[in-house]
């Protein structure tokens, strides 16, 4: 009978942790904008996430009881200042509801067109970002750059890059250009000789084939990436219970497995934009997703975004000929001092993280009495210790960086 000997080289100690605190934020590349969480951790693992908010808040909502209702678009640019269309859009909608105004054919599907193209620079920059939170960098450069020539475009169109102050009541500031010069940054990709213009749409039309080649290439570097992959599959899940009871919305709430997209689900003068539009709306579970990937996962968050893209290129191809057949004028009056009527309003619209919502009172005046923000981002921020309860301090990048908050949004 053998007797196992103990090797006197190991020692073995009784190892005990103490739990600490750790600041993530505000300033911090994977916070994405001033945000801190508070961290609890024992050891390595994450036992308490607390996200502390405030620190970008402008007073902007008070600032719009003492504006007319075109006056406080700009303000809207500032919320999620990735989709500055978008809020636009939103606002805008909801002082029509407000007065009873409905824009024409061609108006909407200037507006389907612009809103559609925000979603897909909105969406780069999410898989750009992200993938550098994770550590590889070169989806980063690759994002951007997509997304300069649709600033190009924005710039050929209202002049502006980031704020952009162009969907506005009625429609919008201006028509859209008939011809345009090719972007530098599309130029040089195509290999197409700089100078001379071309019809605008033709020159947008090159843009969306040589990008729906790009998302392939994209999801070779991330989306099947194996290392990419282990960092974001089963990890930071969100159920559709807790997505629902949090009140979660846009690709968090989809990538839960829950089927609602207010384009197809809002109210009628939202829906009535897309009433002729073909697209899907992604929603996990996905097919073609990894097996270690699982409903609510980071994964499938991310997912959600990049098959977002290729919807939002099938809308904008539609929107193209809709606009060129549909009479009317990019924009119905609205005079700056037109008085509100004594009523209440709230609308929400499916903005590009979520349901962005706007809540409007009037008493007669051109100013609002009330003006009120309900952000995408708050209810998706707000299941952060929820998601990232019991995993590795590592990890709280990957967790956060899937839900695409923008603090603009948040602190108002």
């Amino acid at each position: 009978m053998s007797m196992q000997v103990e090797d006197p080289r190991v020692v073995e100690f009784d190892v005990q942790t103490d739990e600490m605190l750790v600041n993530m934020g505000p300033q911090h590349p994977s916070t994405h904008g001033v945000l801190r969480l508070l961290l609890r951790t024992d050891g390595e693992i994450v036992h308490e996430c607390t996200p502390h908010i405030g620190y970008l808040h402008r007073c902007a909502e008070k600032i719009g009881e003492n504006l007319a209702a075109p006056q406080w678009i700009p303000y809207t640019d500032r919320m999620d200042y990735l989709a500055a269309m978008n809020m636009n859009l939103g606002f805008a909608l909801a002082i029509e509801k407000m007065v009873g105004m409905e824009v024409n054919e061609k108006a909407m599907h200037l507006r389907v067109f612009i809103a559609e193209l925000g979603r897909v620079a909105s969406h780069l920059v999410a898989m750009g970002t992200y993938g550098l939170d994770l550590g590889t960098f070169s989806p980063f450069l690759y994002a951007f750059r997509e997304r300069e020539i649709i600033l190009d475009f924005f710039e050929e169109i209202c002049g502006a890059r980031l704020t952009y102050s162009y969907i506005t009541i009625g429609g919008a500031t201006h028509d859209l250009p008939e011809e345009i010069e090719i972007p530098d940054g599309l130029s040089a990709l195509l290999k197409i000789k700089k100078g001379g213009r071309k019809p605008f749409f033709e020159v947008v039309e090159m843009f969306l084939q040589w990008l729906e080649k790009r998302i392939v290439e994209y999801h070779t570097l991330l989306t099947r990436n194996a290392i990419f992959i282990k960092r974001t599959a089963d990890i930071g899940i969100l159920t559709r219970e807790i997505a629902i009871s949090y009140g979660c919305t846009g690709p968090v709430l989809r990538g839960s497995g829950v089927d609602y997209d207010l384009r197809r689900d809002g109210e009628a003068i939202y829906t009535r934009m897309y009433k002729d539009y073909d697209f899907e709306i992604p929603v996990a579970p996905f097919e073609d997703a990894p097996r270690d990937a699982v409903v609510g996962d980071c994964w499938s968050r991310f997912y959600v975004r990049m098959m977002e893209v290729v919807q939002a290129i099938r809308l904008v191809r539609q929107s193209i000929p809709k606009y060129q057949a549909a009479e009317g004028t990019h924009r119905e009056p609205f005079k700056f001092n037109t008085k509100l009527p004594k009523d209440e309003v709230y609308l929400e619209t499916e903005a590009p993280r979520g349901q962005m919502g706007f809540y409007v009172v009037g008493n007669g005046n051109a100013e609002p009495l009330r003006c009120r923000a309900k952000s995408s981002c708050f209810c998706n921020l707000s299941i952060t210790d929820k998601i990232c309860r019991g995993v590795p301090l590592a990890d709280v990048p990957a967790v956060v960086g899937s839900l695409d908050v923008v603090m603009g949004e948040i602190d108002r």
